[in-house]
């Protein structure tokens, strides 16, 4: 059974980080795309970053320089490290895995907030 469970969303000012964290099980782990996209209320869900199984990534417009992808293979773990967050970050973020453009799971998502 596939798992997906994100962790590290949270209440934040503007101008503050957060870490996301997604920890993945029933998949080998490498051999997947590991993505964050995101869902703010009344809007379509977005690709935010994604990392390639060899390494590669890529992030939506409006976070590059600012958020950061990252996995580490060994963990089953996939990182977004958000920087210099706005108002217009607030969101459910949620994790996904693809394999083979063909096999796509999700996580249950995480809050983050981002308000004064």
């Amino acid at each position: 059974q596939v798992q997906l469970v994100e962790s590290g969303g949270g209440l934040v000012q503007p101008g503050g980080s957060l870490r996301l964290s997604c920890a993945a099980s029933g998949i080998i782990f490498s051999d997947n795309t590991m993505g964050w996209y995101r869902q703010a209320p009344g809007k379509e869900r977005e690709l935010v970053a994604r990392s390639t199984s060899n390494g590669n990534t890529n992030y939506t417009g409006s976070v590059k320089g600012r958020f950061t992808i990252s996995r580490d293979n060994a963990k089953n773990t996939v990182y977004l490290q958000m920087n210099s967050l706005k108002p217009e970050d607030t969101a459910v973020y949620y994790c996904n895995a693809l394999f083979n453009a063909r096999y796509e799971y999700w996580g249950q998502g995480t809050q983050v907030t981002v308000s004064s």
